[in-house]
């Protein structure tokens, strides 16, 4: 897609996860269709640095440390945006963990736990925290950060496979009751996206699966951030409850 079809000039963008990788693309492509981005991370040295990189003069891009999964830290950023911006249209909800595999006789509580909270959980709070904004204005898009793992499942990923799952179920829910508030809510599924989340998991096994994507490549944040936009922008101004794959085909085949 040609990016002068469309603009976000004007609009206003939370996106978090954003010190890195799909987020860091995701608000690296806002901000030069005309957004202004707040970028959140828990790591406060590495958003802070992506803020400044991205925009200097820090006049359309702030950033702030915060834990999605934390309901003060989730109010606290949306405040923030407030505060700065007076206003939020886009809600991308990127942030998200990754750890190595494990079977399920072997996954400890505390594993499967912060794996649901950042995910699944950080989604539902951050979406919580913005919803009261958007319906003030009459409008909003959100865009939630699932994965491929979410539709077909990953062997040893079980946390991750159903956090993202269960992403899935929460946008479909939220798409149709904020439907009459004028707020769209999208999700989007990636396959494999050459991220730091990646060199978790054994290079021979990444090989492999690169083997069966059908276009033949590992996906890139830029990817994913294109996707993530469109659905984001007016372009998509009739979309709400829907899925899309950035993902090589990968899906066509079911693995």
């Amino acid at each position: 897609m040609r990016e002068h079809m469309f603009s976000c000039g004007g609009k206003v963008a939370l996106v978090t996860g954003a010190a890195q990788g799909i987020g860091l693309a995701i608000a690296d492509k806002l901000f030069n269709l005309g957004a202004s981005v707040v970028l959140s991370d828990l790591n406060t040295e590495k958003v802070n640095r992506a803020a400044k990189k991205l925009e200097p003069s820090g006049e359309r891009v702030k950033a702030i440390n915060g834990d999605v999964s934390s309901t003060e830290d989730s109010v606290h950023m949306v405040e923030f945006v407030l505060r700065e911006f007076g206003k939020i249209d886009y809600l991308v909800n990127n942030a998200g963990i990754g750890t190595p595999s494990f079977p399920v006789e072997k996954m400890e509580d505390k594993l499967w736990e912060k794996m649901i909270a950042v995910h699944l959980t950080g989604t539902f709070k951050m979406t919580r925290a913005a919803v009261p904004i958007m319906k003030t204005l009459g409008r909003g898009s959100i865009v939630n950060m699932s994965s491929n793992a979410g539709q077909v499942g990953d062997d040893e990923y079980c946390h991750y496979s159903a956090a993202k799952a269960g992403i899935l179920g929460l946008t479909k829910a939220l798409a149709k009751e904020l439907a009459e508030f004028g707020i769209r809510v999208n999700a989007v599924a990636p396959g494999i996206i050459k991220t730091d989340i990646l060199a978790v998991q054994p290079a021979e096994l990444i090989a492999y699966k690169e083997t069966q994507i059908p276009l033949g490549r590992l996906g890139t944040p830029q990817d994913v951030a294109s996707t993530v936009c469109f659905l984001l922008s007016d372009q998509a101004d009739y979309i709400t409850g829907q899925v899309l794959c950035p993902n090589g085909g990968r899906t066509i085949v079911g693995i």
